[in-house]
């Protein structure tokens, strides 16, 4: 059977794919959705108690601002899917959607001959050359038929996190399998109803390995769980520390002055500065680092970090660099106080049958072993991308290089958003994906492969000079300059604000690129 063909296809409908979507409904694409709903990780990956880690007006499209955009209160997960349904529906997205439609297996059958993988020299290929370039196998609701189809050019929404859990790495008869409790992944716990999470944490010696936002949210679930005189501890077990936030003002001054404004980034080192921008950098540095610990030491003052031996040892701004940076519950201490919530900071650790022992010759005995360690991105797109494509994703550096954030310069007619963080990722995918709907329609076109390697090389080694944490490809110190740059090549004006006041001293958000 021939495949169906189409220009446009797009794989995934969370917020990447409904942004992509939404920007080229023109051209009429097929989106597939591998579960029955939009939301993405919003949908599949959130607990009862998930919020934003923003406020509402950081987190909105810049054609579809919140009802009550001006409310301080964090919205739930279950309010952002609501956002994102009204979104869908009000720009009649959802026509373009196919619904328990999994993408298993994706050919490449364009002109080999004319796609260079050198990157030595030569043109990226025309983006909709008028015939097929790849092929899509789906497999709709989860039966044993395949369905092909072929696009010009396909655009990846899937994103780096859920649907592949990262598990550690165990010596050999210490993992899991020999552990008499039970063991998963957040990823799993995110699957379970409030009765069944209930019943998994109540009463039960719980330990959840790890130290961001899900494994926080989640330790705080479990200490609400087991309030009173029966109840049991829950254990965090702490690799690597991150900072965290109470809230978005830092000594009474509102957060966006130290990094979201033009004039804070203008301390940070961004790709292609000249040579005295760079001298400006080195010895505006003592000024950036005076910034990060002047954050610290309100963190210090405002969370007992110090106390519970929660303090990293690397700066603030290594973490806001890498979009690390996490709102801590509001009660998330006060169940501390109370012993319902333990800590233990540890290097290395193996499973053993009553629980689990660490390298210190301690041990902690457990019920219940949450894995709060993260996804494996990288993994997911590899499990569909065909060779030779597949093997350009472990670039040297750990990082996919993307031009623009969305095309890797050796992998012709495909495009990819949502891999690129930053303090938003909503407004970063959704600006993004206006860039990429006018390079569809070649309102202008990319430098050759040559040039957009070179581009992707220098902000990646701006973000490895910033923080340790690189691999994550966040953009949130130089977000302005990045954006500045995809106005400049869309043909817009990069200095989005009404004056010189506010376009040095005002955040920038979605609504200034309207």
């Amino acid at each position: 059977m021939a495949p169906v063909i189409s220009k446009i296809g797009i794989i995934g409908a969370g917020v990447s794919g409904l942004a992509a979507a939404k920007q080229l409904a023109h051209h009429n694409p097929l989106v597939f959705e591998a579960s029955d709903s939009i939301g993405g990780v919003w949908k599949h990956c959130s607990y009862s108690s998930t919020k934003l880690q923003s406020l509402r007006c950081d987190y909105e499209f810049s054609d579809f601002p919140w009802p009550d955009r001006d409310s301080t209160s964090f919205p739930s997960y279950t309010e952002i899917l609501e956002y994102l349904t009204s979104y869908a529906n009000h720009f009649d997205v959802l026509k373009f959607v196919r619904f328990n439609s999994k993408v298993v297996e994706i050919r490449f059958v364009g002109d080999r001959e004319a796609t260079d993988l050198t990157g030595k020299s030569g043109d990226y290929p025309t983006i909709l050359p008028g015939h097929p370039v790849w092929e899509v196998a789906v497999q709709t609701n989860l039966s044993d038929t395949i369905e092909w189809y072929a696009f010009e050019f396909l655009v990846v929404c899937i994103g780096k996190y859920g649907d592949v859990p990262k598990i550690p790495e165990f010596p050999r008869s210490k993992g899991p399998e020999i552990f008499q409790g039970k063991v998963l992944h957040t990823i799993d716990y995110c699957k379970l109803q409030k009765e069944e999470t209930s019943q998994l944490l109540k009463g039960k010696k719980v330990a959840v390995i790890g130290f961001k936002k899900s494994a926080i949210d989640l330790a705080l679930e479990c200490a609400e769980e087991n309030q009173g005189p029966e109840g049991q501890p829950c254990t965090m077990v702490v690799r690597t520390l991150h900072w965290t936030v109470p809230h978005y003002w830092i000594w009474g001054l509102p957060f966006y002055m130290f990094y979201s404004t033009r004039s804070s980034q203008f301390l940070h080192e961004k790709p292609n500065q000249s040579f005295l921008r760079t001298l400006l950098c080195f010895l505006l540095s003592p000024m950036r680092r005076g910034a990060s610990k002047f954050i610290e030491s309100y963190l210090l003052w405002k969370l007992p970090l110090q106390r519970y031996g929660l303090k990293p040892d690397h700066p603030f701004e290594e973490d806001y660099a890498s979009c690390q940076m996490a709102i801590m519950p509001e009660n998330f201490f006060s169940e501390a106080d109370k012993g319902k919530i333990l800590f233990k900071r540890a290097s290395n650790w193996w499973f053993s049958k009553e629980g689990i022992e660490f390298d210190d010759n301690t041990k902690l005995e457990a019920d219940v072993v949450v894995l709060a360690t993260g996804y494996d991105g990288k993994k997911k797109l590899k499990a569909i991308l065909p060779e030779p494509f597949r093997t350009l994703l472990g670039y040297p550096s750990g990082i996919m290089p993307l031009y623009r954030g969305t095309i890797h310069p050796l992998v012709p007619n495909m495009a990819f958003v949502g891999y690129l963080e930053s303090v938003s990722n909503l407004h970063t995918s959704e600006l993004r994906s206006i860039w990429l709907a006018r390079l569809v329609d070649e309102k202008f076109k990319l430098p050759s492969v040559e040039k957009m390697i070179e581009q992707t090389t220098k902000e990646m080694a701006v973000t490895k000079k910033t923080t340790r944490f690189y691999k994550r490809h966040c953009i949130s110190t130089f977000s302005i300059n990045h954006s500045d740059e995809i106005c400049e090549e869309m043909g817009w004006n990069s200095w989005r604000k009404k004056n010189w006041i506010s376009e040095a001293f005002s955040p920038y958000g979605s609504q200034d690129y309207i």
